[in-house]
Order: C-alpha cells, then sequence, then structure tokens
C-alpha cells in the first residue's frame, strides 16, 4: 500500500482530533519523506531509523520527525493497516539544552527603523506580546477585548496576554477584522517569519524576538510561571530555554560568594 495513498485519510484524523493546521503540514512533510521510502507494508524499524539519522538534521528536527512517524504508524496499526508497527521501538532523540538568544535593543531599535509599518508592527507583537508567528499571523479583532489578548497556541491552548503598548492595542481595535489581512483571509506564518527575518541581522529571526520577550519579562519580574503562562508552554523546562539570566542576578550570586 502506498503512503502517499493515505495521507488525506490521515490528515481527516489529524483534523478531527483537533490538530492545527501548521501541525498537519508538518506531518504530512515528514509522510512525504518516508513514502519514498517504500511501501508500507514494507518498511520497517531499520529503515525508519537510517531516515532518521540523516547528518544534516539537527536534534530538534530529528526528534520532530520521529513523533511524526510514531504517530502515524500507531495509527495504521489501530486502524488495522498493519500487524505491526515499525515505530514503536524507535528510541528517543535527546535535545541538548537550548541556550537563549534575545534580541538585543540595538538589534530592535535597527529593525524597527529598517522595517515598513506592517513589519514594525509585527515585530512588536513578537518582543513586546512574546507571540509567534503563526499567532501573530493570524491576530484577529475578536480575540481582545481591550486589555486581554487570548491566542490561540500551540496544540490548541488558549492564553491571555496583557496588552500595554498603544501601538498593539491600536493595531488589534482597528482591525478588519484580522491584523494582516490577505485575500485569504489572513497572511500564513512563513510571510511573518520572511519579513521580520529580512530586518534583523543574517542568523537571527522573529523567534529570537520571544527569547528577548520572556528573558525581559523575566527580569522585570523574577517570575518563571508567569512568564511561562505567557509564552504558552507547557512546561517551565522549556520557559528556561528562552529565559537569559539577568546579569545583575549573577553579579549578586557571585557576592554573596565572596
Amino acid at each position: 500500500m502506498n503512503i502517499r495513498g493515505l495521507l488525506d485519510r490521515y490528515a481527516d484524523s489529524l483534523r478531527a482530533a483537533g490538530r492545527r493546521p501548521l501541525t498537519i503540514r508538518l506531518h504530512l512533510h515528514y509522510l512525504g519523506e518516508i513514502a519514498r521510502l517504500g511501501e508500507l507494508e514494507d518498511i520497517n524499524t531499520e529503515m525508519l531509523e537510517k531516515w532518521l539519522a540523516k547528518p544534516s538534521w539537527s536534534a530538534e528536527t530529528r526528534k520532530s520527525a520521529r513523533s511524526v512517524a510514531r504517530a502515524f504508524f500507531r495509527w495504521c496499526h489501530g486502524v488495522g493497516l498493519i500487524d505491526v508497527d515499525p515505530a514503536r521501538t524507535l528510541v528517543p532523540v535527546k535535545v541538548p539544552p537550548g541556550v537563549p538568544r534575545p534580541v538585543s535593543d540595538e538589534m530592535l531599535q535597527d529593525a524597527l527603523a529598517k522595517a515598513d509599518k506592517r513589519t514594525r508592527l509585527m515585530i512588536l507583537f513578537a518582543a513586546k506580546a512574546g507571540l509567534r508567528a503563526s499567532e501573530i499571523a493570524a491576530l484577529n479583532k475578536a480575540d481582545f477585548d481591550g486589555v486581554m489578548l487570548h491566542v490561540k497556541g500551540k496544540g490548541g491552548r488558549v492564553r491571555s496576554i496583557p496588552v500595554v503598548d498603544t501601538r498593539l492595542k491600536l493595531a488589534l481595535l482597528n482591525a478588519e477584522p484580522w491584523v494582516f489581512p490577505s485575500f485569504a483571509g489572513h497572511i500564513g506564518a512563513g510571510v511573518v517569519t520572511k519579513a521580520v527575518s529580512a530586518v534583523l541581522p543574517k542568523g537571527w529571526t522573529c523567534h529570537k524576538l520571544r527569547h528577548r520577550f520572556a528573558s525581559q519579562a523575566y527580569a522585570g519580574t523574577r517570575d518563571l510561571l508567569s512568564v511561562q503562562k505567557l509564552l504558552g508552554h507547557s512546561s517551565p523546562a522549556t520557559t528556561q530555554r528562552y529565559v537569559a539570566t539577568p546579569q545583575d542576578a549573577l553579579i549578586a550570586a557571585v557576592k554573596a560568594a565572596a
């Protein structure tokens, strides 16, 4: 059985489970690669391990690909398409702890100066509200109650973020109804990523503006739980990878040990 012939059916199962369009596209991307390995019933664990061992892949990419393979073959086994799940014994991928890389004040000001009006607003939603590119793309007037922005993030989880920057408030209140409209309703996450990256230094992305937001929020509060909630993370361990330790905290720690 050809895997490509199953993708529409599998995508429907993901939609039925409430998976977001971006998640579904990610699954279909990796499954398109797995389909090149052979027919469904011929794929074994060794073939999947070889696929996951691509030297060019980062640990994060490898982990994501393994997760997709596990979910897909578990589904195939569950609906009776295969007798044995070849992904069941794939070993977990160890991902090294991430290092926070917050955009500096200088980088931010330079990017804002270079950006056009629309891109400038994207930058501010990332830097001042901690939004992901996909969340920025889908901003809608209905999500804002005048004080709190209610954002549907990964996994369909909704979090509430106080909006204190006047520029962001006005953009939300004046939206019709999308903040960043397009012929299809609203723009895609890729449009945001490309526009913001174009005005940041090479190698710096919209996601690093989330690192900046997290680092500054933590520096001002020393409250990791609040920062976690604002970012929409399910674990404080994830949030820690976004937060650069404030310099004054390091100085105080050294002084205390002196």
